[in-house]
Parts: structure tokens; sequence; C-alpha cells
């Protein structure tokens, strides 16, 4: 049972190959997905990355689960992270593929021999109907929701997974573990949604902080920063080039028309191993 494990900018990623791994012939189990993620019993991780899989319209399918045994429709980072594992392991001989995944298809270029990777992560809307959010059709642009004391302002936005992007003058750590759960299981997300505190800087760059459906509070998220720079642009405060600012780290997002969105961020290589059975034999 061999895993590989990567970092973009300290958001961590398991790869499990399906090859390597007969006895899951549907992927591996709610169960099975918490221990290997867990930090303390397991590998640990903020998911894992099960492919390559077939796929119809890509060259390359992936399914991302969530540390709490949850399925993710797309994540930035995650790409980014499965796009080097299959460079690495000369599973591609083209620097410029695509994937699959449930949120949509991407295309990814391998830059400095993979550890710098560009994906063209589709466009983002702020459609209620298609994030999803309750309430009648309609571009969800500065709302009200109230969490525990405090009333915030907030945009929601998809790109294929769902966002609730809260703009402030400063943001903090301490903010996110405090709302983001509260944020992340509001009501007016029928799928629960990844959330994003953010401040904008000035033109070209802003600062978030992120608490990610089914995983939490996380250093890096490619698909936050492309809803955060999106939301930030179509309010005007921001332009088509923006640098986003974490705790783990930088990632460029360049917004197109329609809010298309090409991200460019690192990849770094941290271990080849192999998952003993006896993992396995507690649940977490």
């Amino acid at each position: 049972m061999r895993f590989h494990k990567y970092h973009a900018l300290g958001n961590d990623y398991i790869v499990c190959d399906p090859v390597d791994f007969p006895q899951w012939k549907n992927g591996p189990s709610v169960d099975e997905i918490r221990v290997i993620c867990h930090r303390n019993f397991g590998v640990g991780s903020d998911g894992i990355l099960w492919g390559p899989l077939p796929s119809v319209k890509s060259q390359f399918g992936l399914r991302i689960f969530n540390p709490d045994g949850s399925e993710a429709e797309k994540s930035g980072n995650g790409l980014r992270i499965f796009s080097r594992y299959l460079w690495d392991q000369k599973l591609t001989p083209a620097q410029t593929f695509t994937i699959e995944t449930p949120g949509g298809h991407v295309q990814s270029v391998i830059k400095d021999n993979g550890k710098l990777i560009t994906v063209d992560m589709g466009s983002v809307s702020f459609l209620s109907t298609k994030i999803p959010h309750v309430g009648p059709e309609r571009e969800v642009i500065n709302e009200s929701i109230t969490v525990l004391d405090r009333t915030f302002t907030y945009c929601a936005a998809t790109i294929g997974n769902p966002h609730c992007v809260i703009p402030l003058p400063a943001v903090t750590s301490e903010m996110a573990h405090r709302y983001g759960p509260h944020l992340e299981t509001h009501p007016n997300f029928p799928r629960k949604t990844n959330v994003q505190f953010m401040q904008v800087i000035d033109r070209n760059n802003i600062r978030i902080e992120i608490w990610e459906r089914g995983a939490g509070y996380t250093l890096a998220s490619g698909s936050s920063s492309s809803a955060a720079a999106s939301v930030a642009h179509k309010l005007g405060l921001v332009d088509a080039h923006v640098t986003v600012h974490m705790p783990g780290g930088q990632i460029g997002i360049e917004i197109g028309d329609n809010f298309t969105i090409r991200m460019t961020g690192t990849v770094n290589k941290v271990a080849d191993g192999v998952m003993h059975p006896e993992l396995f034999a507690i649940k977490v």
C-alpha cells in the first residue's frame, strides 16, 4: 500500500494510486480515509488524492477526499500536487495535460520540473443555483450572514466547489477558527462551504485566512485563492492579476473574461512510503 506525500504551501495531500490498492475497488472507505489523514494515528494530511482514474473527457481522472471522509469536488492545491505526482511518476510525457474531477475539467502545465505548476481552474460563478445557495436565483453578492455573536457581509461563489468570501479590514487565524466552523455548516449552503476571510492589501494583493470544508483550518488553498480573488475583482477592489497571501505562502491568480481562472503555485515533495495493515486496526 504505497503512498506519496506532497505539500503545496503547507497544504499537504497523500496521493494513493488505485493500482497500489487493489482491495479498494471503489476507493477508500470513510474509516480508512479518516485514519490515513489523522495526524497522530495515521500518515497525516489535509486529504487524499485518489488517482489516476479513467476519464472520458480528460487524460486523467481524480477523486479528492477530505480528512473527515467526505469528497471534495475540486482542490486547486490538490490538482497541482496530483499534477506533480503524474510528472514524477512519468505517467505523462507532456508538460501540458488535462485532469477531470467531480468539479470539472482543468488543464495543468508543468514548470520548473514540477516545482511550479499552473492550472486553468475553469470559471467562477456567483450564481446561487450553481454554488449552491438557498433562495431565489441571483448572484450572491454583499449579503448578510450571522453566526455566533457577529453579522458579516459576504459573497458566495463556486469554481466547482462552494465558497463563502468575507471581505474585512483585517483578518486573523483566530477569526477563522472561531467563525469558520459555523459558516461552513450554515444552512445557507446546502452542501456546506469553504470559508475565506479576505483582506484587500492593494490592487494586486489580497490576504486570506481559510476554513476548509471537511478539513478545518488550512494554511493555503488554491480554490479558495481563486474564489477570493474573483470576489475582490467582482467588487472592483483588485485588478485582473492578483497575488493571494496565505499563512503557507503565495499563489498567483490571473482572472480572465467571464472570470476564468489561471492559478500558479509551488509544489514540494515530502515522502514516499508504505502503509502497514496495522494502521487500519483502529477507528478515529
